[in-house]
């Protein structure tokens, strides 16, 4: 069957699949189905996991796990534990990466998400400093290493099951729509910890943060049920055994440089921003401004919320005008809006707040965020797509989110509370993506399954 009759047997947004496959290879709608729904419930688990600890930490763990410390020095020392978990990611994206293009993407899908899991769970079940002195913090940070080296992987292999199952002309559509399974987990983790918040701080600390941890392992096994279900994509399954004798990492190094350094180079600015303006104002406002953390869990909320809608929206959009067009847009606003987002939070306003949250990952953000799951694969050949995508994303995310937090900790600390100096750490990373993004080829038409 040929690309132009592809049968149309998904409504609307994912009507065919049709260059993908070949002939007599083709999926029926209910495996199309089942495995955009195993990507996005996968990611979405993975999500809530992931975020727990960047909403939780500044609120209750400075006490639980670093209570001999000044508190200014405790946040810092948060973050610090916060970034373990992007320090992982590279080790987990090279050997996800590896293993997803040698054996194929659904076994990563189900180790790694397993593997999040677990290292959440435990993390619910952590005895505290008290209870075990130091021991208790390098048990955490044992486990938020777990963490980063599940997320390493999984990113790449829930999109790229997605993207190598997609008609062409949709592709940034369906992987603007994976992208809300983010948002979803991210509100899930928010609406857990708004909870816990409302709590007696007594309970709060000695139970309450627990209970959102191991509320991830009955998410994780409705998860793997699911993810167990789903088809190999067509395009991983028609490649030469041959090809999957070689080593990726080589092959990527080799000859696939420039297309991994522009997922590398995207991915530090992109986190940068997203980390600055949905993680770190929860310690801003809490310990800056003197506001309940509710304030900024509330308007963090509020924000992925409406990427539910512009993140579909701006992937729709890549698939008329082109991805380039899209992630320029989104590079050049965030430059810009970075240098008013600490005013406006200044403001002590809740309402402020929450707009200008709203602003920053609704509206400057989703333009880079939704394009994940087309842009960065659409760089990469079948045979090295997982191993580009995903180290590449690990590294950058590493050395951009990874570490944002706990600068923008730094910096303000060192102003006595200002944060002007977030904007001008920020052009360094935007900068680099810009030149980047500018020579760089378009990626729209690509044939997904060279």
């Amino acid at each position: 069957m040929k690309a132009a009759e592809a049968p149309r047997d998904w409504p609307a947004v994912s009507s065919a699949y049709d260059d993908t496959s070949g002939p007599g290879d083709t999926l029926t709608a209910k495996a199309r189905w089942r495995i955009f729904f195993a990507s996005f419930l996968g990611t979405m688990v993975e999500w809530y996991d992931f975020f727990l600890y960047g909403f939780l930490a500044p609120l209750v763990f400075e006490e639980l796990f670093f209570p001999k410390l000044n508190p200014m020095t405790a946040v810092i020392a948060v973050y610090a534990t916060f970034a373990v978990g992007y320090a992982s990611r590279p080790l987990g994206g090279l050997v996800f990466g590896h293993f997803g293009d040698r054996i194929g993407r659904k076994s990563m899908m189900q180790i790694t998400l397993l593997m999040m899991g677990l290292g959440t769970a435990l993390m619910g079940l952590l005895p505290t400093a008290a209870q075990l002195g130091v021991t208790a913090t390098g048990m955490l940070v044992v486990l938020r290493f777990l963490q980063g080296f599940a997320l390493g992987g999984e990113s790449a292999a829930s999109a790229l099951m997605v993207l190598e199952s997609a008609q062409k002309k949709h592709r940034g559509l369906l992987g603007g729509l994976l992208q809300c399974a983010g948002p979803v987990g991210v509100l899930l983790a928010s609406l857990t910890v708004y909870l816990v918040t409302h709590m007696e701080r007594s309970a709060m600390l000695s139970w309450g943060w627990r209970v959102p941890f191991l509320m991830s392992a009955v998410l994780v096994v409705i998860g793997l049920y699911i993810r167990t279900r789903v088809e190999e994509t067509a395009t991983f399954r028609k490649q030469d055994p041959e090809v999957l004798k070689r080593v990726p990492l080589f092959e990527t190094l080799r000859d696939y440089k420039w297309p991994a350094f522009v997922v590398l180079a995207v991915s530090v600015m992109e986190s940068t921003f997203y980390y600055l303006t949905s993680v770190y104002p929860i310690a801003y406002v809490t310990r800056t401004l003197h506001m309940p953390g509710s304030v900024a869990i509330g308007a963090i909320a509020a924000a992925h919320a409406f990427t539910l809608l512009s993140s579909p929206l701006y992937g729709a959009i890549s698939d008329r005008v082109g991805r380039k067009g899209v992630y320029l847009l989104g590079i050049v606003a965030s430059t810009i809006y970075i240098n008013f987002f600490f005013g406006i939070l200044d403001t002590k306003s809740p309402l402020y707040i929450t707009l200008a949250v709203i602003v920053a990952i609704g509206i400057v953000h989703a333009p880079m965020y939704a394009l994940f799951g087309s842009f960065y694969g659409e760089l990469f050949p079948t045979r090295v797509r997982f191993t580009g995508y995903s180290l590449g994303k690990a590294v950058g995310t590493m050395l951009g989110g990874g570490i944002a937090p706990m600068i923008a900790a730094t910096l303000v600390a060192a102003h006595n509370g200002n944060a002007a100096g977030i904007g001008f750490y920020y052009l360094g990373p935007a900068v680099v993506a810009l030149i980047a993004v500018v020579f760089t080829r378009e990626t729209r038409d690509t044939d997904i399954a060279r």
